[in-house]
């Protein structure tokens, strides 16, 4: 495959294949919706969010929350808030954002009948949502929730044509950068939305979905695709910029890796030998060699940009005698063979993670931790995960912007369960402070002492290891160099599309 690249980079002196007027973007997976109410993957939120942006955006630096269709937000009282649209927000018709449209969005996914996955995170938080006036909605909260900010993020649609007490039919329309003139499971076409309060430079955007990783290099390199995000093999990244239509940028990200650890396991629910897991992974050398650099060592689920981290946490440099140590602590002596456990290490069939997972196995092996890697389609591997079929595992978490992912990830209600199988505690991690921490996360206000309380909950998470965070990857975009002002933020949608244009 290098060989092609390197051909293709000397082919031709042009330095592009695409119309002046469209960026093309490609992506790795698929889509099966633009509707916020039913997106289901990843690339289904980046969608929805280019055309139907919510009352606030994560889309910041530090993945604070910043009002987007929002003008202001009051609170009447702890369990009431009023959300003040924008009095410049349009839907990509031209016609105004109301309170109407908020509340009816909501009371969409909240209706018996929406077949939402948002729809039991609505329910847990608000018991009804109302249109006031015309640009006043009121939020009716079940319990005083900090969260809130974070919780409104959710994509707006219009209604002006849906009679009362129906939903939306399969044709969106929204307030954001951009509306949608086409869709399939492959391709989504944008046009420029003039009524947006940023208007994009460049008019359209053609979003390819590309599942083969060469085939993806091969485009860019040869001038048909404008731009990549996270879409190319971090150890290739380093070849692909040599070519001459090739360049890069890299910015932080909120995303984390880490290695899941059944904490029911008879051997693994002793912390001991999850510490000694976390002392002889060699997580720098793996930065190095793999990432060329581009990553940052996780202590936690937050990354040193986000708001809510604190670095004050138990620490696991790579250190081969300490992790001896706590396997003999722990009872773990080395047989004739110097092998003192075996371990069964799933993970998806990606080459790139298989590769990770070798090393990762091959470093527990000095330790005496004899370690057989498994790899599955991803379904197959998510489902085992659920199901708590599994020992050791390693995944990337989607974007984490709001650490009440503390009570996502390890309160001892988010067990999945044949009732709830899709919970995320999949680590089936319990300890009674972390519940008491993260239930006080999500109730505190006051964002000082809710960034103490988080503080905690970090020293005990990284003192418990219930998870082995291992490293946050940076974004990196990779962009024909005629791409110009595309901005990375931390959770790594396609906003910086808004701001970026084409050299003639």
């Amino acid at each position: 495959m290098l060989l092609a690249i390197a051909a293709l980079g000397a082919c031709s002196a042009n330095r592009r294949r695409t119309p002046d007027d469209t960026l093309v973007l490609l992506v790795d997976g698929p889509f099966t919706t633009a509707d916020p109410r039913y997106a289901k993957n990843n690339y289904d939120a980046k969608l929805c969010r280019l055309i139907a942006p919510g009352l606030m955006t994560v889309d910041t630096p530090n993945a604070e929350p910043k009002p987007e269709l929002a003008d202001r937000i009051e609170r009447v009282d702890d369990k009431t808030i009023d959300v003040v649209v924008r009095a410049d927000a349009k839907f990509s018709d031209g016609r105004a954002v109301r309170a109407e449209d908020v509340a009816r969005t909501y009371q969409a996914v909240m209706a018996d009948k929406c077949a939402s996955l948002y729809q039991s995170g609505f329910l847990e938080r608000f018991t009804g949502v109302e249109a006031i006036d015309a640009t006043r909605v009121r939020f009716h909260l079940i319990r005083p929730l900090a969260t809130f900010n974070n919780d409104i993020e959710f994509g707006i649609a219009s209604y002006y044509d849906v009679p009362p007490g129906q939903c939306r039919g399969d044709t969106l329309i929204g307030a954001g950068p951009y509306r949608l003139r086409e869709m399939s499971p492959t391709r989504a076409l944008l046009d420029r939305n003039p009524y947006y309060h940023t208007p994009a430079k460049v008019a359209h955007v053609d979003i390819r979905v590309v599942r083969d990783a060469a085939a993806r290099i091969l485009m860019l390199v040869g001038g048909s695709a404008d731009l990549v995000q996270n879409a190319v093999r971090p150890d290739l990244v380093d070849d692909v910029i040599k070519r001459p239509r090739v360049k890069k940028d890299s910015a932080p990200s909120v995303l984390l890796t880490y290695m899941l650890i059944n904490n029911t396991d008879p051997v693994l629910a002793d912390k001991r030998v999850r510490q000694a897991l976390a002392y002889a992974i060699d997580r720098e050398a793996i930065i190095a060699a793999k990432f060329g650099g581009r990553a940052v060592l996780a202590t936690g689920l937050l990354p040193p940009t986000h708001w809510a981290y604190s670095g004050d946490v138990a620490r696991y440099p790579h250190d081969i005698a300490k992790a001896v140590a706590l396997l003999d602590a722990a009872g773990l002596k080395p047989d004739a063979r110097g092998v003192r456990l075996h371990l069964v290490y799933k993970t998806s069939a990606d080459a790139f993670r298989v590769a990770i997972a070798r090393v990762i196995a091959s470093q527990l092996h000095q330790v005496g931790i004899e370690v057989e890697v498994r790899s599955f389609e991803f379904g197959t591997f998510f489902s085992d995960v659920k199901k708590g079929n599994y020992q050791i595992a390693t995944m990337q978490s989607p974007e984490i912007t709001e650490p009440d992912f503390h009570y996502w990830f390890f309160h001892s209600t988010r067990w999945p369960t044949a009732k709830d199988p899709d919970g995320s505690n999949r680590w089936r991690y319990k300890n009674p402070e972390m519940d008491r921490l993260a239930e006080a996360g999500r109730a505190e206000l006051d964002p000082a002492r809710r960034k103490v309380i988080y503080a905690n909950a970090q020293r005990l998470v990284a003192e418990d290891l219930p998870i082995i965070p291992l490293w946050h990857e940076d974004n990196v975009v990779l962009a024909n160099v005629d791409v110009q002002g595309y901005t990375i933020v931390p959770n790594a949608r396609f906003i910086g599309l808004v701001g970026s244009s084409k050299s003639p």
